[in-house]
C-alpha cells in the first residue's frame, strides 16, 4: 500500500485552509464561546486539523482514534487518503489508504506492543484489520456461516470493539443488525441482537465498545441509535441494562477514564444539522452537552435533549486525548475536517 509522508515545511505550505467549504469568519462568533455543562466545558477550535483539499481530501470524517504515539488518526471515506495522521495540534504527519470506499467504523487495539486498527467498511462489507501504518493482516468477510446472511449486501458493519484477550465484536448497524463475536483469529464464537421490538434487540445498533471501567464486571456498550438509546451487555450477549437518551441519536461510545463520550448526530426529533456532544458520567448519566440543552432530569429520567448552539452539522465520532480535549469528526458536513474542543 502506498504511504506519503511529509514534515518540515511541505506542510506548512499544504495546510492552512478553512475547515468548512464557507469562509471561517462565518463561524468566528464561535471562537471565543464556551460550550459544556459542569465539569466538563470546552472552547472551540474551528479549523483544528484544516488541510489543503486538493491535496488531501475529505468526504466523511467518520471517526477518530489515538495511537500509542499520541497521534490522532482520522478515518474518512475519500479513497484519496483514507487514512489521514495528525499531531495533536492538527499539523498532517501522514496520510495512507484508497482501498476503503465505505471506510466507516474505526477501532485502535495495542497487541503486543504494537498499535493495529480495525476498519469497519460499508461497501466492503467487511471488517479490514491493518498495522499502524496500512497493512492488511486480517479480512473479516460477510458471515455467511451464520445462517442469517444470504448475500454479503446484508452485512454492512459499522464499528468494531474489542477485548483484552483479543476476542473481535463487531455491529452490523447497517445491515441486519446483529452483534458476531469473534476469537483474534476470526472464528465465530456468537451471535445476538439483531432487528426486533425488544429491548434484546436494535433499530441501529450503530457503535458498540467494551467497557471496563467496573474491573470484575466486563461488558459492552452497544447504541441503539434510532431508539435514541444505549444499552449495557454481558459479553456473553446478554442484555444487562437500557439506558435511554431521549432526543439524542448516538453514534459510538468512547470511554475515557470513567467517562461515555459519544457524538450525538442528530438531536430532537432527528432533524438534519442539530448534532452535539453527549458525555455521561460513571452512573452513565448524562452530565454535559457540548453544543446542546443543559441536562436535566425529573424523577430520575432525561428531559429531551435538544441542539442549542450550530457548532456542530452531523457529529460522527469523538476522540479524547490524555488531556481530555475533544476531537469531533463529522459526517455529511460539507466535506469539513474535525472540530477540537479543548477542555477547559
Amino acid at each position: 500500500m502506498e504511504r506519503r509522508k511529509f514534515i518540515g515545511t511541505t506542510l506548512s505550505a499544504l495546510a492552512g485552509f478553512s475547515v468548512f467549504a464557507s469562509p471561517s469568519s462565518l463561524f468566528s462568533p464561535y471562537q471565543d464561546i464556551v460550550i459544556g455543562h459542569g465539569s466538563h466545558r470546552y472552547k472551540i477550535d474551528l479549523n483544528w486539523g484544516a488541510l489543503n483539499a486538493d491535496f488531501y481530501p475529505v468526504n466523511d470524517c467518520h471517526e477518530m482514534v489515538q495511537d500509542s504515539r499520541g497521534r490522532i488518526v482520522l478515518l474518512t471515506n475519500h479513497t484519496k487518503n483514507n487514512v489521514i495522521i495528525y499531531d495533536k495540534s492538527g499539523n498532517l504527519i501522514e496520510v495512507w489508504g484508497t482501498q476503503f470506499p465505505g471506510a466507516h467504523g474505526l477501532t485502535l487495539n495495542i497487541e503486543g506492543g504494537e498499535d493495529f486498527l480495525y476498519i469497519a467498511d460499508n461497501n466492503r462489507h467487511e471488517i479490514i484489520k491493518t498495522t499502524i501504518d496500512g497493512k492488511i493482516v486480517l479480512q473479516l468477510s460477510y458471515p455467511k456461516t451464520t445462517g442469517k446472511y444470504d448475500t454479503p449486501n446484508q452485512y454492512i458493519p459499522t464499528e468494531t470493539a474489542i477485548a483484552p484477550n483479543g476476542d473481535i465484536y463487531v455491529a452490523d448497524g447497517y445491515g441486519l443488525q446483529y452483534i458476531l463475536h469473534y476469537d483474534a483469529q476470526g472464528n465465530l464464537k456468537n451471535v445476538f441482537g439483531g432487528k426486533g421490538e425488544g429491548d434484546e434487540y436494535f433499530d441501529n445498533a450503530h457503535g458498540i465498545c467494551y467497557d471496563d471501567r467496573d474491573k470484575e464486571n466486563p461488558c459492552l456498550l452497544i447504541t441503539a441509535r434510532q431508539r435514541n438509546e444505549l444499552k449495557r451487555f454481558s459479553l456473553g450477549g446478554e442484555l444487562l441494562e437500557v439506558i435511554p437518551l431521549p432526543g439524542a441519536f448516538i453514534c459510538r461510545p468512547v470511554i475515557h477514564g470513567q467517562y461515555v463520550y459519544l457524538a450525538t448526530i442528530w438531536s430532537g426529533s432527528g432533524s438534519a444539522n442539530t448534532g452535539f456532544v453527549s458525555i455521561l458520567n460513571e452512573k452513565n448519566q448524562l452530565i454535559s452537552a457540548p453544543g446542546g440543552s443543559t441536562p436535566i432530569y425529573k424523577d430520575g429520567r432525561l428531559e429531551p435533549m435538544h441542539q442549542t448552539i450550530k457548532v456542530f452539522q452531523h457529529p460522527h465520532d469523538v476522540c479524547v486525548d490524555e488531556e481530555e480535549n475533544l476531537y469531533v469528526a463529522q459526517w455529511n458536513s460539507g466535506k469539513s475536517y474535525p472540530i477540537k474542543l479543548i477542555r477547559i
